[in-house]
């Protein structure tokens, strides 16, 4: 009865989303899913996408929830009504958010990147 879900936005589901916008947002998807889970790019996408899903309200016996992280994922990717650019905009808040968390919490594990990637 019930899918293969997560509490939040799963790193296993990034991938996925590869196809479901722009070549821009291919092209992030595919750098964001090759690398370590534990990388700051990665935990802003999946902050990103844990927002723009709602997940802090789904609850496990919802329909949402009943289908799944990927399908209410894609979901939301195809029901999102602003640009590829208003997602990048999304991402860098959410990749501003996890820097200062980790800023202010340095015993935090995170990878850093080295550049910031504005080319978006």
């Amino acid at each position: 009865m019930y899918t293969d879900n997560e509490l939040l936005f799963p790193y296993d589901a990034i991938s996925s989303l590869k196809d479901l916008r722009g070549a821009q947002w291919s092209e992030l998807v595919e750098r964001v899913a090759t690398l370590d889970e534990h990388h700051e790019e990665v935990l802003a996408f999946m902050l990103m996408m844990i927002r723009l899903n709602g997940c802090l309200s789904c609850e496990t016996d919802s329909y949402r929830a009943m289908r799944g992280c990927v399908a209410c994922a894609h979901q939301t990717l195809r029901r999102f009504k602003g640009t590829d650019q208003e997602l990048f905009a999304l991402f860098e808040q959410a990749l501003h958010d996890i820097r200062v968390f980790c800023d202010e919490n340095p015993s935090i594990d995170v990878l850093f990147t080295s550049e910031l990637r504005n080319s978006y």
